[in-house]
């Protein structure tokens, strides 16, 4: 049971990562990330070919992983809002997310294809005990993740972080003030883009074999719900709303032994309900979400 909490604690912080960044780019800089799924796959897939062919270590790999996924997410951003209204960006988004995956998926000679990457190593793999390694990578981890919150708060309490709940509220206002609209919204989509990617190599590190069906569209759907029961906006909410998503996933497994007379499908039918019905409960009974996003106060004197 131990050792079923600590992976499943693990597998709560690189979806809170994942969480995090969406929150950044949607609940903070108002930028709707439909493209998620394709790419968290690009970070995990760029982290494990870094070090699979092209001999980086762990820290290097996870680093051109972040670069690569940020520099990518930039890219859209700056190329796509040049040209298309701010609604059409989510489609875009989509878009570019399910290119990713058929990249992945087709690509044999790169990603292997549907057989995907397997052999991938894990940050100081050789140096501890096999027996003690779930407890080492649940300490990174959960450093990564309080690394990525202070990150991100000490970048909302900044003048960029007023600059884009300025441009998530009134771009118009924000442009009319002279604020550098579209700068703005390729830094936010590039930084949140970076975590993607730190997201996706910690998920390459823990399963140590990734393929396209570790990736699809439901990926998105669970880091929305993490930041609609977290509180958008709200960074700490979002830890807790992927907690709590990750842990009624997992722990819907356990409705077997309830009720055994129910089969594979119905299970896995069951377990998404479960996490619908808590979603809704809370959308009714606390909409604002478990925490509220931080506001500067000032004092009028």
């Amino acid at each position: 049971m131990i050792s079923f909490i600590v992976l499943m604690s693990i597998v709560i912080c690189f979806s809170a990562i994942l969480a995090l960044a969406l929150n950044f780019q949607w609940g903070l800089g108002g930028m709707v990330n439909f493209g998620l799924a394709g790419l968290y796959a690009l970070g995990a897939y760029a982290c494990a070919l870094l070090m699979l062919k092209g001999g980086f270590n762990t820290f290097f790999a996870t680093i051109g992983a972040m670069v690569i996924v940020g520099v990518i997410s930039g890219l859209v951003a700056f190329v796509t809002l040049r040209v298309a209204e701010e609604d059409y960006f989510a489609i875009v988004t989509l878009g570019v997310g399910e290119m990713l995956r058929l990249v992945a998926l087709n690509e044999d000679w790169l990603t292997r294809g549907a057989l995907g990457l397997s052999g991938i190593p894990r940050p100081f793999g050789e140096l501890v005990p096999a027996e003690y390694y779930a407890y080492f990578m649940l300490a990174i981890s959960a450093m990564l993740v309080a690394a990525t919150v202070w990150f991100l708060n000490r970048v909302a309490r900044s003048p960029f972080g007023r600059i884009m709940r300025a441009v998530r509220e009134d771009d118009v206002v924000a442009a009319t003030l002279g604020k550098y609209v579209l700068w703005a919204r390729v830094r936010i989509f590039a930084i949140g883009g970076a975590l993607i990617g730190l997201a996706g190599s910690l998920h390459a590190f823990y399963y140590q074999y990734i393929d396209p069906t570790q990736f699809s569209t439901i990926v998105i759907a669970y880091a929305f719900m993490a930041v609609i029961a977290g509180g958008r906006g709200a960074h700490a909410g979002t830890i807790i709303g992927a907690a709590v998503v990750m842990v009624l996933l997992e722990g819907s497994r356990f409705a077997k032994d309830i009720i055994p007379w129910l089969d594979s499908d119905q299970l896995s039918a069951i377990r998404i309900i479960i996490i619908g019905v808590g979603l809704i409960l809370l959308l009714i009974f606390r909409p604002q979400g478990f925490l509220r996003e931080y506001r500067l106060q000032v004092e009028l004197k």
